[in-house]
C-alpha cells in the first residue's frame, strides 16, 4: 500500500497522471494485483455469486433497469449514431489468425434466377473481430459465474449463461475512456497497463462518475496504431487486472476496449488474463472486446461529450459462448 501511494505522488509531482490530491486519496485506497495467490483472494472478494439470486444468468445487467434505460435514451440529443465495430477482417495478419469467411452462394453472373446469397463463416473469439463474451466463455476451478459447472458446456454448447439470454438486447448509458488523449499521445504502445488511478484521472478530467449499469468503454488506440504501423502480436495495452475492483466498485455492467481489455502480458504473476476471469467469473460483467473506437473518440472530442447511449444486440444463439457485434453510440 505504501509503495502503491508513493507511485502515485510521483505521478502528480511529474505529471504523468493528471489526478490531482482527491484523485491521490482515492487510487490510495486501492490494491494492487500482483500474482496467482492476490487473484485467488480477489476472486472471492469480488465475486456477485448469488447478489441476484441462485438462478441469475445475466449477472451485472442486472444493474441495467427499465430507469437505466431510460436515462440512457435521454442522452440522444442530435440523433448521430457511431459504429463501434471494425468492418470485419478477411485476410490473415498477426492479430488474427481466424480470418472471416464470406463464401457467395449465389452471384449475379452466370445466374438465370433472381437473388444473390451467401455464407459467413466466423471465429469471432480472439484479437481481430468485435464481439461480446458471454458469461459461460471464461471458468474458473471447474464453475462458470453464480457457481455453475463448467461440465455445463458440451459439444451441444453451453446449457446455462449463453448468449441467448442477451435476446432483448443491452441498451445503458455508455462512457468513452480516451487514455491515449488523457496521455497526450496519439496511442497507447503495445503491453502498456491501464491502472485503477488512469481511470480516476479520466473522471477527473471530464466531471464523470462511472456507475452502476454503465457501459465502460476504453480506448488504447490500438486501431490508429495497426493503421500506422500494420499488425502485430504478443502484446496489447489494456487494463491490469488491478482495474477489477475498480469495476467492481463502480458496478459496471459491461466493459469494452479496442483490444482484449486486459493489457497482454497481463504483469499478474501466474494469470494469464485476470480481468477476463475476474469480469465473466466472479463479477458477472460482460466484456466486449476489439471494438473499433477511433470514429467515436473523434465524435465525443468534436463535442466534447463522453457519455452517450449505447446499443449491442448478439445473435440469438441458444448456447453461444458469445457473438459478433455492431455496437451503437448514439449521440
Amino acid at each position: 500500500m505504501k509503495l502503491r501511494l508513493v507511485l502515485i505522488l510521483v505521478h502528480v509531482v511529474l505529471g504523468l497522471d493528471p489526478i490531482g490530491a482527491r484523485a491521490a486519496e482515492e487510487v490510495a485506497s486501492t490494491s494492487v494485483l500482483r500474482n496467482r495467490a492476490d487473484f485467488e483472494v480477489w476472486m472471492k472478494e469480488l465475486s456477485n455469486w448469488g447478489r441476484w439470486g441462485p438462478e441469475d444468468e445475466l449477472g451485472a445487467l442486472n444493474l441495467v433497469t427499465p430507469a437505466k434505460r431510460q436515462a440512457a435514451a435521454a442522452l440522444v440529443r442530435e440523433g448521430v449514431s457511431v459504429s463501434c465495430a471494425r468492418l470485419v477482417e478477411k485476410e490473415k495478419a498477426a492479430d488474427n489468425g481466424a480470418p472471416f469467411q464470406h463464401l457467395m452462394d449465389r452471384a449475379g453472373t452466370n445466374n438465370p434466377g433472381y437473388s444473390s446469397a451467401d455464407t459467413f463463416r466466423m471465429s469471432y473469439h480472439g484479437l481481430a473481430h468485435t464481439h461480446i463474451d458471454s458469461l459461460c466463455h471464461m471458468f474458473h476451478q471447474g464453475r462458470l459465474y453464480n457457481g455453475y459447472p463448467q461440465s455445463g458446456i458440451t459439444s451441444e454448447g453451453a446449457q446455462r449463461l449463453g448468449i441467448a439470454n442477451l435476446k432483448n438486447g443491452i441498451v445503458s448509458r455508455g462512457i468513452l475512456i480516451d487514455l491515449p488523449l488523457l496521455k497526450g499521445v496519439e496511442f497507447l504502445e503495445p503491453g502498456t497497463a491501464i491502472y485503477p488511478a488512469d481511470l480516476i484521472a479520466w473522471e477527473q478530467k471530464t466531471g464523470l462518475k462511472v456507475g452502476a449499469g454503465d457501459v465502460v468503454l476504453i480506448r488504447t488506440g490500438r486501431w490508429a496504431r495497426r493503421l500506422k504501423l500494420g499488425p502485430w502480436s504478443g502484446s496489447f495495452a489494456g487494463l491490469h487486472g488491478s482495474c477489477a475492483r475498480w469495476l467492481r466498485e463502480r458496478d459496471v455492467a459491461v466493459l469494452g476496449s479496442d483490444a482484449a481489455a486486459d493489457v497482454l502480458p497481463s504483469g499478474v504473476e501466474g494469470v494469464a488474463m485476470p480481468l477476463h476471469q475476474l469480469c465473466l467469473v466472479a463479477m458477472g460483467t460482460w466484456i466486449l472486446d476489439n471494438c473499433d473506437l477511433e470514429a467515436l473518440s473523434q465524435a465525443a472530442g468534436q463535442r466534447q461529450r463522453w457519455v452517450f447511449m449505447l446499443t449491442v444486440a448478439p445473435l440469438t444463439v441458444p448456447g453461444g459462448t458469445g457473438s459478433p457485434v455492431n455496437p451503437i453510440a448514439v449521440f
